[in-house]
């Protein structure tokens, strides 16, 4: 069984940078995509950014600019490296992956537990 595990969420000040990390763990044959999502109280989970397997990056226009997705494939690991950080980026930030695991071998869409971002005025 594959698992999605984040790190790197907390609170800090707008304008401030945030770096936020996920690891994939298990029998793992393969990692296609994987991204972002975030989920503010009240509001639907959203795309923040994604790369394929291919290192083709895809932001969401609210973060265009400000953020930066990347990919250790030897690690099995997405970052996600957040600057000029603002109020309303505050959300539970989840990562995703769609994965091949070693048994049975059919690609499957994971997600972590989420890891919560503040940012304070």
């Amino acid at each position: 069984q594959v698992q999605l595990v984040e790190s790197g969420g907390g609170l800090v000040q707008a304008g401030g940078s945030l770096s936020l990390s996920c690891v994939a763990s298990g029998e793992i044959y393969s990692i296609n995509s994987m991204g972002w999502y975030r989920q503010a109280p009240g509001k639907q989970r959203e795309l923040v950014a994604s790369i394929t397997g291919g290192d083709v990056t895809n932001y969401a226009d609210s973060v265009k600019g400000r953020s930066t997705i990347s990919r250790d494939n030897a690690k099995n690991t997405v970052y996600l490296q957040m600057n000029r950080l603002k109020v309303e980026d505050t959300a539970v930030y989840y990562c995703t992956a769609v994965a091949i695991p070693m048994n049975p071998m059919v690609p499957q869409e994971i997600w972590g537990q989420g890891t919560q971002v503040t940012v304070s005025s």
